[in-house]
């Protein structure tokens, strides 16, 4: 009764989750991606250029973001996500806020973007995954889950936000609000409660009572990056994110410019996109839940399997409310995917080298997305439509479903509670192929 007493009321492992959340809630992702169709179009009318060519600035942001990612994550592992999470976000926020000097020379536009991108990785999801991941085991997909919940609530929000302030001060003046927002709330509450270990606390993964504490720490458990890469686990993964997220990313990013094409109202495309981000809120919430208790693969087909679904129904049908539903299902995968990766990344390739693998793989992310969203915009400007390149979007968002069954069991699996020194109990049951 007396050591019960004792016990903080909740594991400080929550109170990190919490804070990545508020990190990712004013984000590269919430501020340059989910919103850029807001933006995009009030610069493609300054600038008087075609949709392929705006796009074409979201693709040089996420092709320097996949350069920058994998090096992130390499100062991840040496140095600690700390040292890289803050001067990162601090140079994030300074970038935002010089877009006010951009002219109207299209170069520019795509400088800022350049610099968005090499900023993207070390501020990003990728070092809160891997201070999360150190905190939790047997808990790790709900508290990726709670870590993401933060930017589906951005997703939900600043597209609605940001339709309003490009509406009232211009796209440059919002980013450099944006900017001076990151500046003034996330950075200094992760700068304060973010801890990267458990141990530097005398604590343990999931807490005391969970696990053996003769066990291995989870950092030092894991495949090299070489060694990654010379599974078949490893391309699996990267061949399925690569369809899945050029398929999303075409989706929401063009979903606006689809909608007013189709008659609706910039606010309704604006309402509608925000329902891609509580998709992703959605997606965030259920996920983490269902990769604790059910094999992780399984799980990933479902959700890619609702985003082909959404990418037809986007393609087919004209009414709003359909609209709404496959914004839904496209938002469910966008919420989904992240939590998706860092989850695999962990039970396939363990945590030794976590910051460079999910870099690379993080990095593929980045560059399908960015292609996926300008590959739209060049099917549009070559056919007058966006019928043919929501088609291509479909079958890749099917082939990726049918990739993910095709993973093995997990390598790494989570420590069950009060378990001996084995460090792979099973957690969730994985079906056996040929011996594996």
């Amino acid at each position: 009764m007396n050591d019960h007493n004792l016990r903080p009321r909740m594991f400080y492992g929550w109170w990190v989750a919490l804070t990545a959340a508020l990190g990712l809630f004013l984000n590269t992702a919430t501020v340059v991606v989910f919103p850029f169709g807001i933006f995009a179009r009030a610069i493609g009318q300054e600038f008087h250029s075609g949709r392929a060519r705006i796009s074409l600035a979201f693709t040089f942001h996420n092709l320097m973001a996949a350069i920058c990612i994998p090096l992130a994550g390499r100062l991840v592992d040496r140095y600690g996500a700390r040292r890289v999470l803050l001067p990162f976000t601090f140079l994030l926020a300074l970038i935002l806020i010089a877009s006010s000097v951009i002219s109207n020379a299209i170069w520019e536009l795509y400088v800022f973007y350049l610099l968005l991108g090499v900023v993207s990785g070390g501020a990003g999801v990728m070092p809160y995954t891997d201070v999360v991941s150190q905190w939790f085991d047997r808990r790790r997909g709900l508290a990726l889950s709670v870590m993401l919940l933060g930017m589906g609530l951005g997703a939900i929000i600043l597209p609605a936000v940001a339709q309003q302030m490009v509406r009232a001060f211009g796209w440059r003046l919002s980013y450099s609000l944006f900017g001076l927002a990151i500046l003034l709330i996330p950075l200094p509450i992760v700068a304060l409660f973010l801890k990267e270990r458990p141990e530097n606390l005398g604590l343990l993964p999931d807490g005391p009572a969970d696990v053996h504490p003769a066990a291995a720490a989870p950092g030092t458990v894991g495949l090299t990056l070489r060694e990654a890469l010379q599974t078949s686990e490893f391309w699996t993964m990267i061949s399925a994110l690569i369809l899945v997220t050029a398929s999303v990313h075409a989706c929401f990013i063009h979903l606006p410019a689809i909608l007013t094409d189709r008659g609706s109202t910039a606010q309704t495309a604006a309402f509608v996109s925000s329902l891609l981000g509580l998709g992703l809120f959605l997606g965030r919430v259920g996920c983490g839940y269902l990769l604790d208790h059910f094999f992780a693969p399984r799980v990933a087909a479902l959700v890619f399997s609702g985003v082909a679904l959404g990418v037809a129904v986007i393609t087919t049908a004209h009414s709003l409310w359909l609209a709404c539903v496959a914004a839904l299902l496209v938002g469910l995968g966008i919420g989904a995917e992240v939590d998706i990766i860092g989850y695999l990344t962990t039970r396939y390739f363990g945590l030794r080298s976590f910051g460079e693998i999910f870099g690379w793989i993080f990095a593929v992310f980045s560059v399908s997305g960015g292609l996926g969203a300008y590959l739209m915009g060049v099917g549009f400007d070559k056919t007058g439509s966006y019928k043919v390149p929501l088609a291509g979007f479909f079958c890749a968002a099917l082939l990726s479903t049918l990739l993910m069954t095709r993973l093995g069991p997990y390598r790494y699996r989570a420590r069950m509670p009060d378990s001996d020194n084995d460090a792979t109990p099973v957690v969730a049951v994985a079906p056996t192929r040929g011996g594996q």
